[in-house]
Formats: structure tokens, C-alpha cells, sequence
């Protein structure tokens, strides 16, 4: 038998790419999900930690220029090796590809002196990133067939620079300078001084791949002052070519319809990546600001009671994808399966409730015209409920709407809590920030409870201050209930879709105010 003394660690060095945690290789993401110890720099994009096992040891070495460093190189090196040789699966996640301007071959040359096993997997470098996502393809058969990365990170003081400028500047098409903002007047400087043309097209690109990107075109001869002007900070990368003039034609990602666009994602954690995906695919960025924690009701005996009693209802209405997972859960762990509803009718409120019922092989039986709880009302009444008996499972705490409807109708009705709604720890504080500091253009809803909690995490204290607030923020419903909840708060409703979708919902967003 093997134990844990016995076991053999290994390091994977990693590439996270420039910044969007979609460029990442599928073989990085493999590891990033059985890592037990992770050491990330400040370019490694955040949201790729989410795939790291909770239970990982998180060790941040981020490196940035200007501050005190949080690891020594040294120190890194050493956690590396100590960790391995306890024989932990350690992954070194960096920025780009490690191997290029990254330190990579250093890292990983201190394990080789150690003995320990690893192994590299390489990145999109964030040159080919900055280029692409500003729309210059670095090579062009119409300019240039040469390309040559350049570290830019050398002090300008210095009596003699490492680098060839004689050569470089006329002996390769495209020059990528990485890390040389602080250095733009030297580096342009050399170029014209060894023979580059003055008005040869320069592009500065600035977290390549984000939703937040700069870019900045201008010629040698001014690109220096015009990134001054415009306050272009580092991580930045300057791309030096013909190849630059291809931007006018090739300009994608800047161009996307919601592109700068900082908007707030109100939905669960568990709920957001729809939202968060069709928005971000759109060019927004986006701001997850839960407001709602899905956690099990308070007793399970109501629930527990009309699931031992299923064969005796006519109807199953689903009012949310929140409660069909909730219920079909607890069915399991009652020790049933989809077999215990046979005979009876399932009703979903909406298209997306209907879709999720197909993932437990059940396809609703009813879907109303129009996704609201009236709207079910409506549909169910047209089938005559009179002395029908209906189960809900639902939220804890719920609008009435749709048990009084069918009630009135003569049906008998019987509510299920399979779950509630709790706001989660509070993010107010940094919230308000962001809001005082206008620094938000949107906020979505996404239900009533969203709102509500919303209000509530930004504890102000009456519907004036929230509405001073929210001065200049627009305001995405998601429909008829969850906006009249907007406008009982004094806000006003920009955004609401036709249909109450997703992506009705982000589609309205992109119409009402990507065409600004």
C-alpha cells in the first residue's frame, strides 16, 4: 500500500495566458483541477483559481513593478522544491507562457538541481495576445515575414544596453517590446536612432484579452507621448511594425457592442455564467455581486410529506430552475427517482424551467404564453384544475400569486419549501465604492429577491440615498415582476425584455445600450 510519505510530487509549470481565463490550454485547466498546492502571479488570471480544489494551499508570489515584491525569485524556488518534495502536485501558474519573459527555465532549473520530477505546459504569450485583441497580425505577407520579442524592462541609465539596437530596428519586421512603458521614450529613441523610420506605426496594448483593454496606436516618433496623455499604465505591451496599420481593418474586440461597459451580475454564484458569459461575450465587464445564497429551507417536513403522497397529485408546477433542482435532490435522497411522478402532469413557468426539467428526463406537459406566474395561472385554468390537486415546490418565502390564482380556480393547493433564498455575507462596502465612484453602468435583476437584497446590502438609509446612489446607473429587469420590485424602490427601469430569458435579457441590454 502506498501512503501519503510514500507518495512522489511533481510541479507543473503552467501558462495562464494573458489575461481571459478562456485562453487558457485544456491541459493547463486538467491540472489547475488536481492541484493541492498552487503558486499564481499577479498576471494569472483570478478566476482560473476557481478551478483549483478549495482544500489547495493558495500561495500568491505576484510581482509587480514598483512594489515590493511578496516572494524573493529565491523564495519561490525554494517553495517549489519544498513542496514537491513533501509530495504535493504543485502547479506554478504564470501569466503568458512561462517561458518567454517569465522565468519559467529558472524555476524549473532549480528543480532539476533538486532531483524533483516536473513538467511544463506553455501558454499564449501575451505578445501574440495583445496583437491579436487589438487587431495586428503580427506577420503579414504584405510586410513582413520577421518578428522579434524584446524585453523593454532595462534602466535607461545604464552605459551599455544588452540589446542590439543596430540590428533590431532594421533587421525584423515587427519588434513586441514587453514590460517597457516606464522606458517607451528610450526604446523609441534607439529605434530612430539605428535607422527605424520615425513614422514607423507603434500600437501599446494594455491588459490584452480583458475586458478593460487599452489600446493606443500613434508612430515612434509621438507613441511616448500620446500613452503620457492618455495615462497608460503597465502591464502593456508595444507592438512595432507595418503590421500596426492592419488595426483600421482588423479591430475586433474593441468593437464589441458592450465592450467597456462595467455592469453588475446580481444572480446566485451558482446562476451567474449565463449572464456573466453572453455578457462578457459581447465585450462587458463584469461585476458578481451576489445577492442571493441558495441554502435549504428551515424543515424539510412539508416537502418530505407530499413527495410520500406524489401519486396523489394531478399536477407539479415548477416556478424556477432553483426549485427543480432542490426537489429532484430531495427526491433522491428520500430514495426515489423520476419513476415516483409517473401519472402525474408537470407545468414550468418558462422555456429555460422547461429545458432544465429535460436534464431529468422530463419534459413539461405545459408551458404558458406568457412566463410569469399569472401567465400559469392563466394556462393552467384553461385545463380546468376545478378539484384538482396541485403541488408547488418552491421557495420558502414566495409571491402568492400563483397558489391564489389556482386556488380560485377550485384547484387544491399544497406548497413544498425545497429551498430559500439568504442573502449572502455582505459585499455592500465595496459595492458602494464602486457606485460612488461611477464606476458601474449597469445593474441587472434578475428576480425580485435580487433586488431586495440588493437594497439591502447597500444599506442606505431611505429610497432617496439609494437613488442618489444609483444617479446615472442603468437598470436591467429581467421582467414585469422583478421591475414593478425596481420602481417600488423609486428606481427606473431601463432594460426589460419582451421575453424573460437570459439571453432576451442581454440581448435588450446589447440594443439599448450598445448602439451609445
Amino acid at each position: 500500500m502506498t501512503t501519503h510519505k510514500d507518495k512522489k510530487g511533481k510541479a507543473y509549470l503552467i501558462g495562464a495566458g494573458p489575461g481571459d481565463p478562456g485562453l487558457i490550454t485544456v491541459r493547463g485547466r486538467e491540472l489547475l483541477q488536481k492541484a493541492e498546492v498552487i503558486i499564481y502571479d499577479y498576471l494569472a488570471g483570478k478566476k482560473l483559481l476557481s478551478y483549483v480544489p478549495k482544500d489547495a494551499e493558495f500561495i500568491y508570489a505576484g510581482k509587480k513593478g514598483g512594489v515590493k515584491h511578496t516572494h524573493t525569485q529565491e523564495e519561490i524556488n525554494q517553495m517549489l522544491v519544498d513542496r514537491v518534495r513533501a509530495g504535493k502536485l504543485v502547479v506554478r501558474l504564470k501569466g503568458g507562457d512561462p517561458f518567454i519573459f517569465g522565468r519559467g527555465g529558472e524555476e524549473l532549473e532549480e528543480l532539476v538541481k533538486a532531483g524533483q520530477d516536473f513538467e511544463a505546459v506553455p501558454g499564449v504569450t501575451s505578445a501574440s495576445a495583445a496583437a491579436t485583441f487589438a487587431g495586428v497580425p503580427i506577420t503579414h505577407r504584405q510586410c513582413t515575414s520577421s518578428v522579434a520579442f524584446i524585453t523593454g524592462h532595462e534602466d535607461p541609465n545604464k552605459t551599455e544596453s544588452r540589446i542590439a539596437w543596430d540590428k533590431i530596428s532594421t533587421g525584423v519586421g515587427t519588434l513586441v517590446f514587453y514590460m517597457g512603458i516606464k522606458n517607451l521614450p528610450s526604446i523609441t529613441a534607439n529605434l530612430i536612432k539605428h535607422g527605424r523610420d520615425p513614422q514607423t506605426p507603434v500600437a501599446v496594448v494594455r491588459w490584452a484579452s480583458l475586458p478593460y483593454q487599452q489600446s493606443v496606436v500613434g508612430t515612434l516618433e509621438n507613441i511616448a507621448d500620446i500613452v503620457s496623455k492618455q495615462g497608460i499604465k503597465p502591464p502593456a505591451l508595444t507592438i512595432v511594425g507595418d503590421v500596426v496599420r492592419y488595426r483600421d481593418q482588423l479591430n475586433w474586440y474593441e468593437l464589441r457592442p458592450l465592450f467597456g461597459k462595467r455592469i453588475v451580475v446580481t444572480r446566485t454564484r451558482e446562476q451567474a455564467s449565463e449572464l456573466v458569459s453572453l455578457l462578457e461575450e459581447n465585450g462587458a465587464s463584469c461585476l458578481e455581486h451576489a445577492t442571493i445564497s441558495i441554502e435549504p429551507p428551515d424543515s424539510w417536513q412539508q416537502t418530505d410529506q407530499a413527495i410520500a403522497q406524489l401519486a396523489t397529485f394531478d399536477w407539479l408546477v415548477f416556478t424556477s430552475i432553483n426549485a427543480i433542482h432542490a426537489f429532484f435532490k430531495r427526491l433522491q435522497e428520500q430514495g426515489h427517482d423520476c419513476r415516483k411522478l409517473h401519472g402525474v402532469k408537470i407545468a414550468a413557468v418558462g422555456r429555460v424551467t422547461a429545458d432544465c426539467l429535460l436534464q431529468y428526463g422530463l419534459r413539461a406537459d405545459l408551458l404558458p404564453a406568457e412566463y410569469t406566474g399569472e401567465g400559469l395561472v392563466a394556462a393552467l385554468s384553461k385545463t380546468d384544475v376545478t378539484g384538482k390537486k396541485v403541488l408547488i415546490p418552491r421557495a420558502m418565502k414566495a409571491r402568492k400569486v400563483l397558489e391564489n390564482g389556482l386556488a380560485e380556480a377550485g384547484a387544491t393547493v399544497t406548497i413544498a419549501p425545497v429551498y430559500q433564498n439568504v442573502p449572502p455575507l455582505s459585499e455592500g462596502q465595496q459595492l458602494r465604492e464602486e457606485l460612488k465612484a461611477e464606476k458601474i453602468d449597469m445593474v441587472t435583476f434578475t428576480s425580485s429577491s435580487t433586488v431586495r437584497n440588493f437594497v439591502d446590502m447597500l444599506d442606505c438609509k431611505d429610497n432617496r440615498a439609494l437613488q442618489e446612489l444609483l444617479d446615472g446607473v442603468m437598470i436591467a429587469a429581467i421582467g414585469p415582476i422583478t421591475g414593478q420590485t425596481v420602481r417600488e424602490y423609486g428606481l427606473a427601469v431601463h432594460v426589460q425584455p419582451e421575453t424573460y430569458t437570459i439571453p432576451a435579457m442581454v440581448q435588450a441590454i446589447v440594443d439599448e445600450i450598445g448602439a451609445g
